[in-house]
């Protein structure tokens, strides 16, 4: 007798994309994302707006992933969506409507840890990591380098004391006058231009990371130039962001060697949505080569936040019957866990 497929829907709305995907027996058939340029106009994501727009598009992205994988709801095996880490009423959308379906379908609940689906994104396509493998996770919200043991057991060996690596990119291009979200901007304009400035790399023992300070030398560094050269950001923008960028990704690659280092593990790779930018990824490369790694970087889709991600990490929970009860709750602080 055939066993029965495990088809689940997942969804994603921890920030301000609303995400949903099929997936079955660990193989994706849909993974549809809404943005919500909205928030480009106040440089930043406005929780409440980002709230309210998740409302006005879950439906009609469920619908849509559904469709396009040709999977019906009474198919579906399981729900999963993000418990947290995330904003707060991002969540509450997400969580109430998974709870709602999986109630009507009399089908099992799944929560899903945001940053461990980011680590779990390698596992949707080949070349899949061996175990254990180490992976650094850098998005606008978090920056972590993480031991992963089995798809169940997740360590995490660093983490920012402050500002993430994305927040950080955010962050300085709002300073030099770039929209919202000014990474991809940044790395844009980066490429026309040098790392000529030598902003100091924030020193931190161990694993950790800290971005606040310099975000605080970049400011200052603009206020004194800015002074003695009125147009300076204008006339050095492409050098000023190829500075940044180059410190920025110098800081991450230090801190993934010696993770490497001490771990003695040469299976790496790289997640999250800032794992998207250019010089890291050309940095990795190099590093990995000169150091003998055996490197992973999931695609471009599964980089930034969305459902895929979710998806594959709910199929692994699933398996092994890690389900959730109608209890449940959003939580937007949620630490990385054992899966």
């Amino acid at each position: 007798m055939a066993t029965k497929s495990i088809t689940i829907l997942a969804i994603e709305s921890s920030c301000d994309d609303t995400s949903a995907s099929i997936v079955r027996d660990g193989r994706l058939l849909s993974n549809l994302i809404s943005n919500q340029d909205i928030h480009r106009q106040y440089g930043g994501v406005v929780p409440e707006l980002a709230s309210r727009e998740h409302h006005k598009e879950i439906l009609p992205v469920v619908d849509a992933a559904l469709k396009h994988s040709g999977v019906s709801l009474t198919e579906l095996s399981a729900i999963g969506f993000t418990q947290g880490p995330g904003l707060l009423g991002s969540l509450l959308v997400g969580t109430a409507f998974a709870k709602g379906l999986a109630w009507c379908l009399n089908v099992p609940l799944i929560a899903v840890n945001h940053m461990e689906a980011h680590v779990m994104a390698h596992f949707i396509d080949d070349p899949k990591p061996q175990l254990p493998f180490i992976c650094l996770t850098v998005s606008g919200g978090h920056t972590q380098i993480v031991l992963i043991e089995s798809h169940y057991k997740m360590q995490v060996l660093g983490t920012t004391r402050d500002d993430a690596a994305g927040e950080a990119f955010d962050k300085i291009g709002k300073f030099l006058g770039l929209d919202y979200p000014a990474g991809p901007e940044i790395d844009r304009l980066a490429a026309l231009g040098k790392a000529t400035i030598p902003f100091t790399k924030p020193s931190v023992d161990g694993l950790d990371f800290s971005f606040s300070g310099l975000k605080t030398a970049v400011m200052y560094h603009l206020r004194d130039q800015v002074l003695a050269e009125p147009n300076y950001i204008q006339a050095h923008l492409h050098d000023i962001c190829a500075s940044v960028q180059d410190t920025i990704v110098e800081v991450l690659m230090e801190k993934l060697v010696k993770a490497s280092e001490v771990t003695g593990i040469k299976e790496v790779g790289i997640a999250g949505g800032v794992s998207a930018n250019s010089h890291l990824r050309k940095r990795f490369e190099s590093q990995g080569a000169r150091l003998g790694w055996r490197i992973y970087i999931p695609d471009f889709q599964y980089c930034t936040d969305n459902a895929g991600m979710i998806g594959i990490t709910s199929h692994y929970k699933f398996l092994h019957q890690k389900f959730s009860d109608q209890s449940v709750t959003p939580d937007p602080r949620l630490k990385m866990m054992p899966l």
